[in-house]
């Protein structure tokens, strides 16, 4: 029985599954705590990979791995393969003036066209754009750009700072190796490959980039002999942990919420609604990302008193439309629509409505309908959606999954709650070792039935409207 492990190395946490490469049973898990922080210094994810391996009983019978991370991170590194300061990480917003500073130089349009996606504060050339503005010492130190994942499987297979007893094989920069997913998520990969033009506005001069693997091409071995393949995006990763394919749209209901679809040809959306990612199969990712989903609930079940189980039964408890309570849920700003100084706000409330259960029941429907606002920006780029995957942990709450039954228009399934980026990590562990896809069998926990209540979303559009005619 060969054995594969797939990595999760998300801002919290470092996870690892060890999955059965013929049929992808689990054969035995570990994990380990990353530090807090939109600043972290990548040693501390060296260090919880290496301790979540031991956990997960170490790598002595695994055949292969993959590492699947965080996107968008900056991880610097000078001439001796020397992090020059704590990556900035996704959620680290000090570069969103420096964003809004390369759209005007280069243009929304021309920047959805030759990357795919429009810059935010995420995405990595942001970040070099701040760091050549706010530390121009340390960028002129800069000869290497990686991304979490590819600076980890560089690590895992033996390179390293020059001092470093751990890197045997010393600071090989060119040994730095990506996957399309995460290179899409830079804001200087496209479909053509790297536009050094645009690395060298954000930086300020032209540096080492990781070269680019396909879906199955290996990175190469630790230094026991273990493949290390290409690695991934997180979305991507719980893409093909899912293994979605065309016509299925995962919806993640996260801390943030996160709508993808798996499509065959590339997106350019220059409004910068939908980012044009790629996934790791070689076909695309477009993704939208809402800053609110679950802490909306949590900030609910706490002003009434509530768990998420009695959030969700006060819920079921009131009728579709809450009444004509709405909940617009911009708890923290909102990323999709771009409202980054936003707060939320109560519309429709009459002494009618001001009750509990429509509270409940207003704060789910407010969060899937942005979500459903993201599914529809995915289809006006021409995206085909005949299912949706619902994942996430409030996707195991009853009364989402039948409220989401009534917003959204399209089938939905629920599968078993799972490591998804993980497990993506291992079934591309496991083509990389063999050469196939991996057919390994999902099971769905919940179909709620289709229940069509258009009047939910139609009172939601007229309360943003108004509130956005409001400013």
């Amino acid at each position: 029985m060969a054995l594969v492990a797939g990595v999760d190395s998300s801002t919290q946490s470092c996870k690892v599954v060890i999955r059965d490469a013929a049929t992808g049973a689990l054969v035995r898990a570990g994990r380990a705590a990353h530090p807090d922080g939109t600043e972290v210094d990548p040693v501390a994810w060296w260090d919880a990979l290496r301790a979540a391996i031991v956990d997960a009983g170490g790598l002595d019978d695994v055949a292969a791995i993959s590492i699947a991370g965080q996107q968008h991170g900056m991880v610097a590194l000078d001439a001796g393969g020397r992090v020059i300061r704590p990556a900035l990480l996704w959620n680290d917003t000090r570069s969103a003036d420096a964003a809004r500073d390369l759209i005007d130089e280069v243009g929304a349009a021309a920047y959805a066209e030759r990357t795919g996606v429009v810059p935010v504060a995420s995405f990595t050339a942001t970040k070099l754009r701040w760091l050549r503005d706010a530390e121009p010492e340390h960028a002129a130190r800069v000869a290497a750009v990686a991304l979490p994942h590819d600076w980890l499987s560089w690590r895992l297979r033996g390179y390293g700072p020059a001092d470093a007893a751990d890197a045997p094989l010393g600071p090989v920069l060119d040994a730095l190796a990506t996957d399309r997913s995460d290179a899409s998520g830079t804001a200087y990969w496209g479909a053509g490959g790297y536009d050094r033009g645009l690395l060298e506005r954000a930086l300020g001069h032209d540096a080492i980039l990781p070269r680019v693997l396909g879906p199955t091409d290996a990175a190469g071995t630790t230094t026991t002999g273990v493949l290390v393949g290409p690695g991934a995006g997180d979305n991507a990763g719980a893409a093909l942990g899912l293994d979605a394919r065309p016509g299925d749209v995962v919806v993640s209901i996260g801390t943030s919420g996160t709508v993808f679809a798996v499509a065959d040809a590339p997106i350019r959306d220059a409004s910068g609604t939908v980012a044009g990612f790629a996934d790791a199969t070689g076909s695309w990712l477009p993704l939208v990302a809402t800053l609110n989903a679950a802490r909306v609930l949590d900030a609910t079940a706490t002003l009434l008193g509530v768990d998420h189980d009695g959030l969700g039964r006060l819920a079921l408890e009131a009728d579709p439309g809450a009444g004509g309570l709405v909940l617009l849920p911009y708890f923290e700003g909102e990323r999709t629509p771009n409202l980054p100084d936003a707060t939320a706000s109560l519309h429709g409330m009459t002494l009618a409505s001001a009750t509990r259960e429509n509270l409940a029941r207003a704060a789910v429907e407010g969060l899937l309908c942005g979500l459903a606002d993201g599914l529809d920006a995915v289809r006006a780029q021409g995206v085909d959606a005949r299912r949706i995957l619902l994942i996430g942990g409030a996707a195991q709450n009853p009364a989402v999954r039948t409220i989401a039954a009534q917003v959204f228009d399209v089938p939905i399934l629920v599968p078993e709650a799972g490591e998804y980026v993980a497990d993506g990590a291992a079934r591309q562990a496991a083509w990389a070792l063999t050469g196939e896809r991996p057919t390994w069998v999902g099971a769905f926990v919940a179909e709620p039935e289709p229940d069509p209540h258009p009047e939910i979303r139609a009172a939601y559009a007229r309360a943003a409207t108004a509130a956005a005619a409001r400013g």
